[in-house]
């Protein structure tokens, strides 16, 4: 089966929910989803089949099962399988609605007609293989973190956006006012999506510049320092 992707699927307890999380991403999964099912959270994860073989997920399996028994909870039931391209794109985005976070946003699917007026500030995406879609509880807190931290004269601020996935802090910082953002990540798919995205929400190259790269990509676009930085990554990176 050419360009196809694995689906793990992960029924658990909701306090396993962030942690099976924080395993799919360590994994490797370029998307994650979650839904409620009865008493529990069905989360799934989706990266490429050339990435990982059947011991991988097995592996994978046991080190959730070992997470789960640490902290004396049930383990959660585990399995996986092979789905066409096109029907990883479309699976994911079954589960995934509008969702308000914090006091100010909407973050909104792009594939879905937004409201023509709201109260809030409406931050249309579509992450593609990119992470961020304000579903996982640490973008969720960063995007209430900035409305907390641009609340007070945003206009002459400017942020950088280290890993910035699909842009989704990066383009919350210019909805709240942020006068400028510098947004780079070491994955082309996420530098794409963060561009497309950006184009999405109407926001200039100007406002909100895209790149390709880390720390050192920050360095050479910047004259002087900014105001706040950003990055959503992964402890260890």
């Amino acid at each position: 089966m050419s360009n196809s992707w694995w689906e793990i699927s992960v029924l658990c307890e909701p306090a396993l929910e962030d942690l099976i999380f924080w395993r799919l991403e360590k994994f490797g999964c370029r998307g994650t989803v979650n839904q409620t099912k009865g008493n529990s959270i069905l989360v799934k994860g989706y990266l490429p089949e050339m990435v990982v073989h059947m011991l991988d997920l097995a592996a994978l399996s046991l080190w959730l099962c070992q997470d789960a028994l640490t902290l004396n909870l049930k383990p959660p039931a585990t399995d996986w399988k092979l789905i066409d391209e096109e029907d990883w794109a479309s699976n994911w985005k079954q589960h995934w609605h509008p969702q308000e976070i914090g006091d100010r946003f909407l973050i909104y699917p792009a594939w879905l007609t937004p409201p023509s007026s709201s109260e809030r500030e409406i931050l249309r995406l579509d992450p593609g293989a990119a992470f961020g879609t304000g579903v996982h509880p640490t973008t969720q807190l960063c995007l209430e973190a900035l409305e907390m931290r641009l609340s007070v004269d945003p206009k002459n601020l400017s942020v950088a956006d280290i890993g910035c996935g699909s842009g989704i802090l990066s383009i919350g910082a210019v909805l709240l006012g942020a006068k400028k953002v510098y947004a780079v990540d070491i994955d082309p798919l996420a530098v794409r999506a963060a561009r497309g995205n950006r184009d999405l929400n109407n926001i200039s190259p100007q406002k909100l510049k895209v790149g390709k790269g880390s720390i050192d990509r920050l360095q050479s676009q910047l004259k002087e320092g900014v105001d706040g930085i950003l990055c959503n990554i992964l402890a260890e990176i």
